[in-house]
């Protein structure tokens, strides 16, 4: 058992940091899910040496959620690099991942480079090359720059002759005009994308109508690129000068407050705090946080004005001019909602996705006691069915059930799911004992009519629903189509994090006969 409680870790994409008796980072780590990447250390068996010996020496967990699973990348690439883990130590030269280049030359070219060695201006890092090339091809032919590494004189090459370059190679641009070229595709990759995406939405829009579905599709496809740029990883920026980012939640007089550290534009750790609220507490924390041994670096980003003498202050400890800034858009804006995610996942997640759920399902009251069942059995033998209960958004192991089905031969999910809901609510009823907020059966119509069934004839009030494995679509009785929420909201998530402990507690008893028998 981890030497901590695994659901106070989030089932989002970011990083986690180990660390031993003495505080000391000593792994760093990234998952698409943390919890469920952080839970295998603990779970799993045969571990090879060096990981037994790191889980033996792990005493606590840190974890930074990030906005995507490639920001998780860009993340665990600075932090290897920062702290110098000792079980990251193959690691902590890890590539560096590729930028889009504007060279400093009278006509700029744009290109790839793997580092940000050169004078030009660099855009990145990308962590998809797919990603990359697509905005590199889109920025190109948008802005018709040029892409040869030599430029020949008087000779216009192909590019020029199929309108996607203006042909500086052949003096049929000049250089102011190419300079404003340029500018344009700077705007872009730094993600002021609004301009080209309405020029490609109306190109895709003329395309279908005249029925190029192909030429469509590319433009469809650019879209999607320049889209992604505009909110690529933000964890990552070049910069020359370190930031820090501070964000905070005031919840029933109390302050939940995190700092984040990014060091020339990239991401690298954060500090905690949680004290009682009182006026003017921010620039108070501020002003005590930034001493002579934790001077503040050139520009501190915060969500709210501060006093101008504050900042005239901290640059007098620090010795360098100290700049607060208090962003309205673009990344800096970005990173400040990355703090604040931060702050509502580790504090407050539980509560969240519970009253997303409720938002989703348009529930009265939010859905704080949850009941999931599932059926399990190996082609109709030992059939059996859990029911697992979670509580304000957590797992609630006193409340877990399990049954052997007694009613049913063979392979019949509808009959079974009816038997156990009936065995459940019945009881709960006859010793006047509360009734869950929701019920979530794990299963597709069919399933659902036959609890549905039960729940109606015990006339028991109790929301109803079942989600279906295969898209993960949710269902409610009555309508015949899925309800409208996509896969990876909160509420999706919560629902899926319940069907699959369902799932593995059915597994796990139907595992149990089957050994006992074969014993027997």
């Amino acid at each position: 058992m981890p030497p901590f409680d695994l659901a106070d870790i989030p089932h989002s994409p970011g990083c986690y940091l180990y660390k031993n008796s003495e505080g000391t980072i000593i792994y760093v780590g990234k998952a698409k899910d943390l919890r469920k990447r952080v839970s295998s250390y603990f779970q799993k068996k045969d571990h090879d040496p060096k990981t037994q010996k790191l889980v033996a020496a792990i005493r606590s967990v840190e974890y930074i959620i990030t906005a995507t699973d490639e920001e998780a990348y860009l993340l665990e690439n600075t932090l290897i690099k920062h702290h110098l883990p000792k079980y990251n130590i193959d690691l902590k030269d890890a590539k560096s991942y590729a930028y889009i280049e504007l060279t400093k030359e009278p006509y700029p070219r744009i290109t790839i480079a793997r580092n940000t060695r050169g004078n030009g201006q660099f855009f990145g890092p990308f962590v998809s090359a797919k990603e990359r090339d697509y905005v590199l091809s889109v920025v190109k032919k948008t802005f018709r720059l040029r892409s040869c590494k030599n430029m020949p004189k008087n000779r216009p090459c192909l590019r020029y002759h199929i309108g996607n370059c203006t042909g500086p190679c052949g003096a049929h641009v000049s250089v102011d005009e190419y300079a404003k070229q340029c500018s344009y595709a700077a705007e872009v990759l730094k993600g002021s994308t609004k301009e080209i995406t309405a020029k490609l939405e109306e190109e895709m829009a003329e395309y279908s109508k005249d029925m190029e579905f192909e030429a469509a599709l590319l433009c469809r496809d650019m879209i999607t690129a320049v889209e992604n740029l505009s909110s690529r990883q933000y964890v990552a920026r070049k910069t020359d000068h370190d930031e820090d980012v501070i964000a905070y939640r005031v919840v029933d007089g109390t302050v939940y407050l995190m700092v984040f550290h990014v060091y020339k534009g990239t991401l690298g750790g954060r500090d905690e705090f949680i004290f009682d609220a009182s006026d003017g507490f921010f620039e108070e924390f501020v002003a005590r946080y930034y001493t002579d041994e934790n001077p503040a670096p050139k520009e501190i980003i915060v969500e709210e004005e501060l006093d101008e003498a504050l900042a005239a202050y901290l640059g007098t400890l620090a010795g360098h001019v100290v700049k607060i800034t208090v962003p309205k858009q673009g990344a800096k804006k970005k990173l400040l909602e990355l703090a604040g995610k931060n702050i509502e996942t580790v504090h407050f997640g539980d509560e969240i996705k519970v009253m997303e759920l409720q938002a989703a399902l348009h529930l009265k009251t939010p859905p704080n006691v949850i009941e999931c069942f599932d059926i399990s059995h190996l082609s109709g033998t030992d059939t059996v069915a859990s029911m697992v209960q979670f509580r304000a958004g957590r797992p609630d192991k006193r409340n877990y059930r399990r049954f052997k089905i007694k009613t049913v031969d063979g392979i019949d999910d509808f009959a079974s799911m009816a038997e156990v809901v009936h065995r459940r609510y019945s009881r709960l009823i006859e010793e006047e004992k509360p009734l869950p907020d929701l019920i979530v059966i794990d299963g597709g119509k069919g399933q659902l009519s036959s609890a549905k069934r039960i729940i109606d004839e015990l006339d028991a009030d109790i929301p109803l629903i079942s989600l279906a494995k295969a898209e993960e679509e949710v269902f409610v009785s009555g309508v015949p189509f899925p309800l409208p929420f996509g896969k990876k909201t909160k509420a999706n998530m919560y629902l899926q994090e319940i069907r699959d402990e369902a799932h593995r507690f059915a597994v796990t008893y139907n595992r149990l006969l089957r050994k006992k028998r074969l014993v027997k």
